[in-house]
Parts: C-alpha cells; sequence; structure tokens
C-alpha cells in the first residue's frame, strides 16, 4: 500500500481537486484507493457529494478514541464513493483535535497506526491536508511514504515550493525517514505568458523531481467539484479528465521507488529561487518561453552550428552540461550535413518541412557507424537515438513513443561521452526531448522541432514506411 500526502502551504493550488480526481482515475484503472481529508474544512466531503450533517463519525473521532483504548473501526467512517474508491471525510471539529490532544506523546503517529490496520485492503491512500504546517499536516507527513506537492503556475509559486521544501527538509531531520517527494503542475494555463515562464523554471530548476505530466487548467474540473462529482463521472471526455488518467497512470508506472527522496532536496532548496523583502518572486535570468503561437513552427534546414541564444541559461547548467551542449552544437552541423547527403537515411524524395524523415536502414548501416552520427537514425528493427552528453551521469529519453515518461527509457553510455537507445518505432511522426541529468533538452542534432505546452521545443521525427 502505498500512502501519499498530497501538501502544500500555499492554499489555493489546487490540493483537493487533486486527491478527488486522482483517486477517482486511480480506481478507474483498478486500483483500490483511499482518500482521507485531514483538512477541517471538509471540502473533499463537499467535492464529492458527502453531506457532513450525515457524518456522525470521521477521522478526528478516530484519531481521538486511541487516547481511551477503544479504537473505532475505520468501516464507521468511510464511505464508498465508486468501485475502488472509498473516502474518511472530515468535519469541522477536526480543527480542535490539536488542542484535545495537547500533551500526549507521540500524537502525529496516530494517523500512521490508523492507516495501517487497512493496509492490506487498498493499493493508495491520498491523504488531503491543510494548507498550514502544524499537527494535521505533520500526521500526514509521518504517516506518509511519499508525498506530492502541487503547484499552481501563478505569481507566487515557486515561492511557495520553496518554503514547502524547506518544511520537508526540516522533517526529515527530525524523523530520520527518507520520503519520497515529486511535484506536479496543477492549474496550467499555456495561453499566459506567466504560467508558460514559471513551468519552464520549475522544470529547469525541480526537473529530476516533477511528473512528466501535468494539470491543465481546465473549466469542466471546477463544474464537477461544485457538482459533487469526480471528473470521471461528470465529464469522462474532457481534457481535464484526460490529464487525470495520464497523470495517474504515470504515477503507478513510476512506483514509490522511482520517486527522489528528501535526502536529495538540500540540493534542490538550495537552487530555489530568491524571494524579495516584499514577498515577491525574483527569477533570476531569462526564461525560455518565446512569445509565439502554439501552432507548430518549422526550423530551416542548418549547414552550420546554431548560434546561442543571447539570453542563454549556460550558467544553470554544471560545468559536464556545458561541455556537451559545446560539443552538441558543434556536432549539428556535421549531422546535417550527413542529413542532407545520406539519401539511403532518409529515403527517396524531398524532406518534411517539419519533421525529420527516418527510412528503413541500408545493409551498410551497422552500429559502428550508428555511433558516429548523432541524431535519430533508422536502424533494424526501429530508430537508434545518440546524443552527445559527455560528463553526463544520467541521459533519458522521453517521447510520444513512450507517454513522455523518461524513466522508462534510459539511454547506454557509448565511447566519447555518447549515449544511446534504440526504439522499435514504426511508421509514423514523434515529438521526443533528451533529459539529461534532470534537464529537458531538445536534441541539438535535430533541425526538426515544434512548440509544446511548456513554451520550448521538442524534437520531431518522422519515420518513413
Amino acid at each position: 500500500m502505498r500512502i501519499i500526502a498530497v501538501a502544500n502551504q500555499k492554499g489555493g493550488c489546487g490540493k483537493t481537486t487533486i486527491v478527488i480526481n486522482l483517486a477517482a482515475c486511480l480506481a478507474r484503472e483498478g486500483q483500490r484507493t483511499l482518500a482521507v481529508d485531514l483538512d477541517p474544512q471538509g471540502h473533499c466531503a463537499l467535492g464529492l457529494l458527502v453531506p457532513e450533517e450525515q457524518v456522525e463519525v470521521s477521522i478526528a473521532d478516530v484519531l481521538l478514541a486511541q487516547t481511551n483504548g477503544n479504537p473505532i473501526d475505520l468501516s464507521r467512517v468511510t464511505w464508498q464513493i465508486s468501485s475502488h474508491f472509498d473516502l474518511i471525510p472530515a468535519k469541522t471539529d477536526l480543527a480542535r483535535l490539536e488542542q484535545k490532544l495537547a500533551g500526549v506523546s507521540a500524537r502525529e503517529q496516530r494517523l500512521a497506526r490508523v492507516l495501517d490496520s487497512v493496509r492490506d485492503k487498498y493499493d493508495f491512500v491520498l491523504i488531503d491536508t491543510p494548507p498550514t504546517i502544524g499537527f494535521l499536516t505533520q500526521s500526514a507527513m509521518a504517516a506518509a511514504d511519499e508525498i506530492i506537492v502541487p503547484v499552481d503556475t501563478g505569481y507566487f509559486a515557486l515561492h511557495g515550493l520553496s518554503k514547502q521544501l524547506d518544511t520537508l527538509r526540516e522533517l526529515r531531520a527530525e524523523t530520520g525517514r527518507q520520503i519520497a517527494v515529486r511535484i506536479v503542475a496543477n492549474l496550467y494555463d499555456v495561453r499566459t505568458k506567466l504560467a508558460r515562464e514559471i513551468l519552464a523554471e520549475l522544470r529547469k530548476r525541480h526537473g529530476d523531481l516533477m511528473f512528466t505530466n501535468f494539470i491543465n487548467f481546465n473549466t469542466k474540473l471546477k463544474e464537477s467539484t461544485s457538482l459533487g462529482q469526480p471528473i470521471t463521472e461528470y465529464d469522462p471526455a474532457s481534457s481535464g479528465c484526460r490529464d487525470f488518467v495520464k497523470f495517474a497512470r504515470e504515477l503507478i508506472a513510476v512506483g514509490p521507488s522511482m520517486s527522489t527522496g528528501v535526502s536529495s532536496l538540500e540540493s534542490v532548496v538550495a537552487a530555489s529561487p530568491s524571494v524579495t523583502a516584499a514577498g515577491s518572486l525574483a527569477l533570476p535570468g531569462a526564461i525560455s518561453a518565446p512569445e509565439i503561437p502554439l501552432a507548430t513552427t518549422r526550423s530551416a534546414p542548418i549547414s552550420a552550428p546554431q548560434p546561442k541564444p543571447a539570453a542563454s541559461p549556460a550558467p544553470q547548467y554544471s560545468e559536464g552540461q556545458k561541455a556537451l551542449l559545446d560539443r552538441a552544437e558543434a556536432l549539428a552541423a556535421n549531422a546535417s550535413k550527413l542529413l542532407a547527403t545520406t539519401e539511403t537515411l532518409l529515403g527517396p524524395g524531398r524532406r518534411s518541412q517539419t519533421t525529420m524523415p527516418v527510412s528503413a536502414p541500408t545493409p551498410q548501416q551497422t552500429e559502428e557507424k550508428i555511433e558516429l552520427i548523432y541524431g535519430p537514425r533508422a536502424v533494424e528493427h526501429g530508430v537508434a537515438f545518440v546524443v552527445a552528453a559527455a560528463g553526463a551521469r544520467s541521459v533519458r529519453l522521453a517521447g510520444d513513443f513512450n507517454e513522455w515518461n523518461p524513466d522508462r527509457t534510459p539511454m547506454q553510455p557509448l565511447r566519447d561521452g555518447a549515449f544511446f537507445a534504440r526504439l522499435p518505432l514504426g511508421p509514423g511522426r514523434y515529438r521526443y526531448r533528451y533529459v539529461i541529468d534532470g534537464q529537458w533538452l531538445r536534441d541539438p542534432a535535430n533541425p526538426y522541432m515544434e512548440q509544446n505546452p511548456y513554451g520550448e521545443m521538442n524534437s520531431v521525427i518522422e519515420v518513413a514506411t
């Protein structure tokens, strides 16, 4: 059983919406899921049409009952929302629980003991926490093995995230527990420049902690909550439902062992943006979110290395990453020249204006030749990707072919700082990016690209028949 606390001391970032809809989507995927409302506002019950006046026993009663040695069976407080989806609701009396348990030893461990009693009954437990740091949030973190931090893409998002990561680091120091932490971008509105900039900055600073999938702003999500239904019931065909289904599948796929532990948070917190005395966000450096329409863009064929933009984010990279980017830019010209002259690799006819064609290999295309050419190349039974990444510790590949989950496609090191992956791709068009030591980068050896919702560029290939 995976116990996951959804926590962020910044209000308005959509914690309750995530708990309700993520739980519903996990249940739809066949995962036995329990949602626990640990917020005295009781919004989980409200958002699932559970009337507070009919909640006779709540989570507060369960936690308080341990004091008199007469524990309450969780079946008395559990509401079935749908198949595989249960809820333990909260009432406003939960706000007085901390006062009632004042001076009681190990009071933060009570929730952990309660949930341990249903370990064999559920696959996932999601805990909705209040937007404060106190007894209730500490209880959730003491019970959880994993923490999901939802971050909206508004003005104060990075400030709130920095404070939350500080809190998690302090908790680890106090308890000595290893807690897996991941960040999900929520309420993302691609139409606004600020949202694109914030999301790009989040991925640049905390890419190793972030989920690949994110939740777009969608009016159907607000409507479903106001009507007391999860999005899976209210509008399963909506883009909001699709976002949560992809999020749930990624959560299932990565497993707890794939999450980044709190032990790494010291370096993450150190990398967080500064905040001025007035509390406003200071984003250091330029952010690569171009102000262009979200339509497919075309890059002209290159015959020389592309110049670096004036506001290059190179100072954010490690020395190893600087070296690999410089080397990759230098090799891009040679790769482009090879693309223009090697008809056996590209197939007959003119190349696509927006995608890099990849056709069936000739018998002369050996593994040794593939290693010498950076970028995507057709090989027997699929496509080989080769990227220059000298000094990199981890190189992964994410794209349409693996649901943009880089954990599914680690790349293998070759000679001279190159990394290699072979994928059995059939004919079609594929978008992809490399993830090098947590940094999401387009393929510098592939001039074909299009803008993605992050305001950055995806590399594009087209596998010929």
